[in-house]
């Protein structure tokens, strides 16, 4: 049996009478990729600060590596954090940064040097050891962040939203870029993020986390074909959601069922609405229809073809019945 590289049990954190982690049980395999996805307030970063040892938890267990360190600092924990500012020494080169915490352990110089090296070969950064960070640019800095806390070859890194300071262009090309370097290093990596899509595009397993607890577990593909509730249906993607008379009318039976937008086609035949909202968006055209039955839908077709509907017109949407998914359940309704 394989031991965890993490493994949370009962965790807790109140502050004063605010529960910001009402109870979570969660294992954390070695080597994976594991994404804490949510909103603001969700528990996401607590639950990460918990693991680091920056705050004790109000009840439970933090075990790493099936080592319990609950009640241990932050340096006796095999850990380490790279949060979203990056928190460089702007008088130090890109090296001595990198070396930094290596010589507050008293490393020997030759030693640490051949880490700090092979740290920045690791990120892709070898030629830039004399550069001062203020000379790099935003994702440069991540990455030398990343080497600084890879150095201490920890067990598990704790990621707060690395790339959130980031521009578009540049986040996307970083979480190819960081999804990579955890293939090649091996470690355990857990990612706190708001975003869907960085959970989507990088992560082994998504836990969602909603108003302190996790609200489902699962590879990216189940927790977005296969939402656990409402909450993640609507957070995780774009999700239309048929419940009461909706449901009865377009599904034929009581139940909360949710289709992906991409998943639907505007046709000849189907269930009859009128298009509110044309957003065109580059690769794609999102519609918003009103059904008849009540219920408002989201449609995004690829800009393939001309003669698209207009805001307005009259339509038919249909799916394939496997598409229709029960909230809370395994199988097509």
């Amino acid at each position: 049996m394989r031991t965890p590289a993490i493994h949370l049990s009962g965790l807790r954190k109140s502050f004063g009478a605010v529960e910001a982690v009402a109870g979570i049980d969660l294992e954390i395999d070695d080597g994976e990729f594991f994404s804490m996805l949510g909103p603001s307030g969700s528990g996401k970063t607590t639950v990460l600060r918990l693991i680091a040892g920056f705050d004790r938890p109000t009840a439970g267990t933090v075990s790493l590596s099936g080592r319990e360190v609950t009640k241990l600092p932050p340096y006796e924990r095999d850990v380490n954090t790279v949060f979203q500012d990056y928190a460089l020494f702007p008088h130090l080169s890109v090296i001595e940064n990198v070396e930094y915490g290596l010589k507050v352990r008293k490393v020997p110089r030759k030693q640490r040097r051949e880490r700090a090296e092979q740290a920045l070969a690791a990120v892709r950064l070898a030629d830039f050891g004399a550069r001062r960070p203020r000379a790099m640019s935003g994702g440069q800095r991540q990455r030398v962040a990343l080497a600084r806390a890879l150095v201490n070859r920890p067990k598990v890194l704790l990621l707060d939203e690395p790339l959130g300071a980031l521009d578009l262009k540049l986040r996307e090309q970083m979480q190819v870029e960081l999804k990579q370097i955890q293939r090649d290093v091996g470690i355990t990596f857990v990612f706190v993020t708001h975003d869907q899509d960085e959970a989507l595009t990088m992560s082994d397993r998504v836990a969602v986390f909603e108003a302190g607890r996790i609200a489902q577990v699962g590879t990216p593909e189940e927790v977005y074909e296969r939402p656990a509730s409402p909450f993640v249906a609507g957070f995780v993607g774009t999700s239309n959601l048929l419940t009461g008379a909706a449901a009865r009318t377009v599904v034929g039976r009581d139940g909360t069922f949710s289709v992906r937008p991409e998943k639907i086609t505007i046709g000849a035949e189907g269930a009859p609405g009128t298009v509110s909202e044309v957003i065109y968006a580059g690769p794609v055209t999102r519609f918003v229809v009103d059904l008849d039955a009540g219920a408002r839908m989201v449609v995004v077709e690829q800009n393939r073809r001309a003669g698209k509907a207009q805001r307005g017109d009259r339509v038919q949407l249909t799916w394939q019945q496997e598409h229709v998914i029960e909230i809370g359940g395994d199988r097509a309704a």
